[in-house]
This record gives C-alpha cells, sequence and structure tokens, in this order.
C-alpha cells in the first residue's frame, strides 16, 4: 500500500508512512514546513487506504469560522424545530481523513472543538452527540504555534510531528521537473491498485481491538525509562543550550498505541525495540530537538545490548590487570624480590593499606594498584618520598585509591577531587605524608588471596574467560539483527535510520576493539 500510495512522489515516504500508522492507530499527526512541500497531497491520498473514505480541506486564517469547518446552521431545523444543529454533510464530521492547512491561524471557537474532535472522536451538533468516522486528522503550518496563545493543548494532541521538507535529492528534484502533469490526488497512478489494498471498515475495527492485544515486553519498558530520564537533560547540538522536554501522561499512552499499532502491522505480538525508533517523533516540541531525541531513544534502543558489552569489557580489563599483576610478581620472584608474597590481592587489581578503617561490609578503604606498589623500591633515608595523589575512584566512591605519579602537578583531571600526597614503602608498610601505614596481609605468608568481596563490577568470572568471545559474538548477532530491523521498518524515517546507523556503526567498533582484547587476554595475540 505505501508502495503504491508513493508513486509520482519523492521523497514522501515518511510523511505517508508515518501518516498511514497515525490512522491505522487512531492518532493524529501534524507536518511542518514551508508552502509547497506536497503536505496535503498526503491527505488526499491517504483516503485512498481506506474503502469508501470521505476526506475535508481547508485552509484556515483568522476570519475562518465554525462553520465553514463543521457546516453551516440548519435554518429549517432552527425554525421549525428550535433546534441549533448544523449540516455536517460533506464537512469534517463526516470525513475520514481531514486535512486543515495553516491549522495555529483557527479561532478559539474551531480550536477548541478540534481539542474534542482529536482526544474523543466526537462532535456536539446541537443536542445530539456524534461519533465520528474520523481515522486521521493532519494539521500543516509553516510555523510552530505561538507561545502565550493558549495553544499548548491543540499541539499536544497531534502525537506524531514530521518535518516536511522540499526535494533535497537532485536526482529525485531533476525527475520531478520531468514529470508530466499535475502531481495532485487525480493523477495518482495506483487508484485503481490500491482499491484492492484498502482497508474496509470492518478490517479497520478489527484491527483496533487487536492493537490492544499487542503485549510491551520489559526490554522496551525499561528503554522507554531511560527515554524519559534523559529527557530531562537534552543538550541541543550546536548551541550550549540544555532543554528538559515534558512528555504528558496522555501522550506517552498514545506513544504506546503507536507502538502497538507498529508491531501488529509488522506481523508481530509484542512491541520490538525496532518499533521505539516511531517515538523519535513524537518527544520533540521544537525541531532544534530533534537531532538530540534521535540520539537518546537510539542510545536507550541499543542500551541492553551496550550493557552486556561493557560486562564483558570490564571482565576483560580486569583480568588483563590481573594478568600484569601476576606477571609483575613473576618477575620479581625472578630476581629474588619476595617482599609482597603475602599481600592480600583485591578486587584482582588492588593492594590495601590496613588504616583500621572499613567500610560498611567490612572491606578496607584505602588501596594501591599491586603493580605499582610492586615497582617502588624500598626508601632509604637518603631519597626523597614519592609524590602521588589519592582520590576517590569514580566507578566505586567507597574506594580510596593511591597513586604514584612522577608529576601529579600535570596528571589529567579525574572525576573525584584530588589530593597530593608523598608515598614511599619498605617491606611491609607504606608511608603517607610520613605516617606509617601497615599493608593488608594473608593469616598466612604462604600465598595471595584474592578478595572479591568489593564491589565486583561483573558477574563474569575468571574461569570464563574463554567464553568471552563466543559472548562478544552473540551481542554482535543480536545488535545487528535489531540493525536489520529497523533497516527494514515500514515507519522508521530515513532521518532516524541514519541516526541508528552511526551509533551501530559506534558500537561495531566497539566489539572489534573488545575482540583484539579478548583474543590478546585468551591467545596472547
Amino acid at each position: 500500500m505505501l508502495k503504491q500510495l508513493s508513486q509520482g512522489v519523492f521523497e514522501k515516504d515518511s510523511e505517508l508512512a508515518l501518516s498511514l500508522l497515525a490512522a491505522l492507530s487512531g492518532q493524529s499527526i501534524l507536518l511542518l514546513g514551508p508552502p509547497g512541500v506536497a503536505k496535503s497531497m498526503v491527505a488526499r491520498r491517504l483516503k485512498y487506504a481506506f474503502t469508501r473514505a470521505r476526506s475535508f480541506e481547508y485552509l484556515m486564517s483568522r476570519f475562518s469560522t465554525p462553520d465553514e469547518i463543521f457546516g453551516p446552521v440548519s435554518i429549517s431545523r432552527l425554525k421549525d424545530s428550535d433546534r441549533y444543529e448544523r449540516c455536517v454533510d460533506g464537512y469534517l464530521p463526516t470525513a475520514d481523513v481531514v486535512f486543515l492547512d495553516e491549522i495555529w491561524k483557527a479561532g478559539p471557537a474551531i480550536q477548541n472543538t478540534l481539542l474534542t474532535v482529536i482526544n474523543e472522536k466526537t462532535y456536539l451538533n446541537g443536542q445530539t452527540q456524534l461519533r465520528l468516522p474520523l481515522k486521521l486528522l493532519i494539521g500543516a503550518s509553516n510555523e510552530l504555534p505561538t507561545e502565550g496563545e493558549g495553544l499548548e493543548a491543540l499541539y499536544d494532541r497531534f502525537i506524531l510531528r514530521l518535518v516536511s521538507q522540499p526535494v533535497r535529492n537532485e536526482d529525485n528534484f531533476y525527475s520531478m521537473l520531468r514529470m508530466k502533469g499535475s502531481q495532485g490526488e487525480d493523477s495518482l497512478p495506483a487508484a485503481d491498485q490500491l482499491s484492492s489494498l484498502a482497508f474496509g471498515e470492518d478490517e479497520y475495527e478489527s484491527l483496533q481491538r487487536q492493537i490492544d492485544d499487542v503485549e510491551i515486553p520489559d526490554d522496551v519498558l525499561h528503554a522507554i525509562t531511560a527515554i524519559r530520564n534523559a529527557l530531562k537533560d537534552v543538550k541541543i547540538e550546536g548551541q550550549d543550550v540544555h532543554r528538559q522536554l515534558y512528555v504528558s501522561d496522555r501522550r506517552w499512552t498514545r506513544i504506546a498505541r503507536l507502538l502497538r499499532t507498529s508491531a501488529l502491522l509488522h506481523d508481530r505480538t509484542s512491541v520490538s525495540l525496532a518499533d521505539l525508533q516511531v517515538a523519535v517523533h513524537c518527544l520533540w516540541s521544537e525541531p532544534d530537538e530533534i537531532p538530540a531525541v534521535s540520539r537518546i531513544v537510539a542510545e536507550a534502543v541499543f542500551n541492553l545490548y551496550q550493557h552486556q558489552l561493557d560486562a564483558i569489557n570490564a571482565a576483560v580489563t580486569r583480568q588483563m590487570r590481573l594478568l600484569k599483576v601476576r606477571e609483575s610478581a613473576q618477575l620479581a620472584r625472578e630476581h629474588g624480590d619476595h617482599r609482597d608474597d603475602a599481600l592480600v590481592l583485591f578486587d584482582g587489581f588492588y593492594f590495601a593499606v590496613d588504616d583500621g578503617c572499613t567500610s560498611i561490609n567490612g572491606m578496607p578503604l584505602t588501596y594501591i594498584p599491586a603493580s605499582e606498589f610492586r615497582s617502588m623500591a624500598n626508601h632509604r633515608m637518603d631519597q626523597p618520598a614519592v609524590r602521588g595523589l589519592m582520590y576517590n575512584d569514580p566507578s566505586a566512591p567507597k574506594r580510596r585509591v593511591i597513586r604514584p605519579f612522577s608529576n601529579p602537578d600535570n596528571i589529567g583531571v579525574y572525576d573525584a577531587e584530588l589530593t597530593r600526597v608523598n608515598i614511599y614503602r619498605d617491606a611491609s608498610n607504606i608511608y603517607i605524608n610520613g605516617v606509617r601505614y601497615p599493608m593488608k596481609r594473608a593469616l598466612t605468608a604462604s600465598a595471595q588471596q584474592v578478595v572479591t568481596g568489593l564491589e565486583p563490577r561483573t558477574s563474569i568470572g575468571e574461569t570464563d574467560i574463554e567464553k568471552f568471545e563466543q559472548m562478544v559474538d552473540d551481542i554482535f548477532v543480536s545488535a545487528n539483527t535489531l540493525h536489520i530491523q529497523l533497516k527494514q521498518h515500514l515507519f522508521v524515517s530515513d532521518d532516524v535510520a541514519k541516526t541508528v546507523s552511526g551509533h551501530m556503526d559506534s558500537f561495531r567498533r566497539q566489539v572489534a576493539q573488545l575482540r583484539a582484547d579478548v583474543r590478546l587476554l585468551i591467545y596472547g595475540e
């Protein structure tokens, strides 16, 4: 159907696809763009998606009256029955597809009635409540609603918002210039073919019932939570501006229905993360927010795979650190240095300072990287102390870390407050600003102990090293499968797909680097 609807027009696939999605989910869509970019054509063509559908379109102005939109008052009924009713036939109350151009120019009387029309699909004609056949209302404008004029409620009713632009591809532009005839609804090449594809009234009603049966799984809900949190502080690209984007509960409910409809039209019984990209067109209020919103949604969609990849990366990094510590210890033993054999190794990387302070779970608070402690020679009285830094580990705030540096004044900025200290060591102790602290030692000096109780960063154990490579491949396959679904999705626009592909390229580079680290860890190559 979308293929047939788009014949003879250029670069309006997103407008047609998202308008069809809006119609089938019972929502409304706003097309924002300059005059002459085929916004009205979208509405004219969408009526062919429904059997015997009637359409209504009107160009609003500040002089427009309710009579022009909802029908004139019936003089005969007013005269004969003393009833104030409109002759609605041929006007908005009897239309399946409605297009209202320059919608913000309508007066308050029209706007207030449209709130009920869009939200309730009803119209009060005199004393009679009419149930409208309305399937799709498309609003169009070349500007956003003016602030302070009470248009916020009407703007919020348009769940889908899309910026409609002139033809951008030069080849498509040339093809458009070479076309013969007009591009109006009467020139639709596929009108006959569409008649066999159109939704009948019974089929449309059945679809509405099926939408409610589509499930929203936990992974999609978690992604929505990530999006909601990210919308609290949105950095506008190219500007030194941050905004908090408000999305009402009503709007989220309508977005959920869009997602369910998208899943159903892809022959699925539950919403996929791929469907969530449709939400990009529902979350922005001003066009300059679109790139940031698109990035936020793309990150949320890949969030599950990114967390899995980060967990493996943390585990690989930890194992590589542990390997480095062991190699350092082995090298020290080969040179007859057994000073630190009895020190307890924490988290596979640290030696602990026995300063008499412990955290709530009984673990030490102050640590020094084991390889750096081993590299420090025993202090002699004629030698100066080593300059170092003490800071709270950004990834584990309860952990205080000491590190020796040859020039701590030039060290990079940490995500924590730095304290400059003087340190040196002997065979059993570390001296911090001249104060001696013993190192945490095992009960027996026969072997090192590895203590895992200190806020482990991953559940992946050392015995699973050989599985890392397969785990990385499995994550990539899952993420790539999602990416393929997104590229083939009926309702993901080209601009959104481009953002997702950029995110996937970055994810692919992370996978390649992690694969290289895993091979180095497992095979030494």
